[in-house]
């Protein structure tokens, strides 16, 4: 089998001038996507469980992979939450799947959205991980939109090996992440 696109794109074109350009000692320096996270939170699913399932059913379909539903760990009276509560859903994407998806959220997904100005380079958490928002599952082309009967928006949490938030907007503007600002 054949590897995904972006991963071949990272390890021809990528790795050599990142290489380049923060002038590393060897190839293995060069910072890498180990994971992605995808999480939903339903904060309607307090009142109702089936939103639990719905969601969890449509982050499977987006990505490819079994999600699983999370649960509260504390309650919260003013929000009717007892501890062990499904209130979200979440699936992890390594190797693969995670190239796949990737390049399925930059090529088809983001184009999708509506009055699309690219993501804000904001979403970095000093460690070199990134995260968005994505306000609605229907950007997705797997999600039919006549099934749907709520919109609901996810975060997605990109980590990567890289030391610094400067080294993981290069990797990801190397990856063709479209980011507003030509500048960090």
């Amino acid at each position: 089998m054949a590897n995904p696109r972006l991963k071949d794109t990272y390890i021809n074109d990528i790795t050599p001038a990142m290489v380049k350009r923060f002038e590393y000692t060897s190839v293995m320096q060069v910072p890498k996507i180990t994971k992605i996270v995808i999480n939903k939170g339903i904060g309607a699913a307090v009142a109702d469980k089936k939103l639990v399932d719905v969601g969890v059913e449509e982050l499977t379909t987006i990505t490819g992979q079994k999600a699983v539903a999370t649960i509260a760990k504390n309650s919260i009276s003013n929000f009717k939450l007892r501890e062990g509560m499904p209130i979200g859903a979440r699936v992890t994407l390594r190797g693969e799947k995670m190239y796949e998806f990737l390049d399925r959220l930059l090529s088809i997904a983001l184009p999708r959205v509506r009055d699309f100005k690219g993501v804000k380079d904001k979403g970095f958490d000093g460690r070199g991980n990134y995260t968005l928002g994505v306000k609605e599952q229907i950007i997705f082309p797997e999600i039919s939109i006549d099934k749907v009967n709520k919109i609901t928006g996810m975060d997605i949490t990109i980590v990567t090996t890289a030391n610094s938030d400067e080294e993981a907007f290069e990797l990801l503007k190397a990856f063709g992440m479209p980011f507003s600002t030509g500048k960090k």
